[in-house]
């Protein structure tokens, strides 16, 4: 004969799995209205597109200003750092491109443009501006 279930013991596993339950309930309405509040609205994407409008045109002004970079590679690298750092965009990515760029800039020119890893961190902070604003850091 088996022994009866404790009635106790069972009521702990409702209300184990009822509290399961709820939670994954609130944790899954949590997630879809999170999804949906934190997709930008048309006009945020038309102003963020704007804004890298915006700073491309200034980035491609700077790195058209200054010396000819095949003639004087370290003298248009110097020539780059002060502008680039002027360049203020709300765009965090071409944000932390620009001063990526700036930075290697500077690390190019410090190093009087002996440096390898300098140019290489150029040429990849080049490609990351190039890749929000083609062609500007050409």
């Amino acid at each position: 004969m088996a022994t009866p279930r404790n009635p106790v013991s069972r009521m702990r596993g409702i209300a184990v799995v009822g509290l399961t339950l709820i939670g994954l309930t609130a944790s899954l309405a949590a997630c879809s209205s999170g999804t949906a509040s934190s997709r930008p609205t048309a006009a945020a994407r038309q102003a963020t597109s704007a804004a890298v409008r915006s700073a491309c045109s200034q980035v491609t002004a700077v790195l058209s200003d200054g010396p000819d970079p095949d003639a004087d590679p370290v003298g248009y690298a110097e020539a780059q750092i002060l502008p680039l750092g002027q360049i203020h965009t709300t765009d965090a990515p071409l944000r932390t491109a620009i001063g990526r760029l700036a930075g290697a800039y500077k690390a190019f020119f410090a190093s009087n443009g002996t440096s390898g890893s300098a140019k290489l961190a150029v040429a990849s902070a080049s490609k990351q501006v190039n890749a929000i604003c083609p062609g500007a850091a050409s």
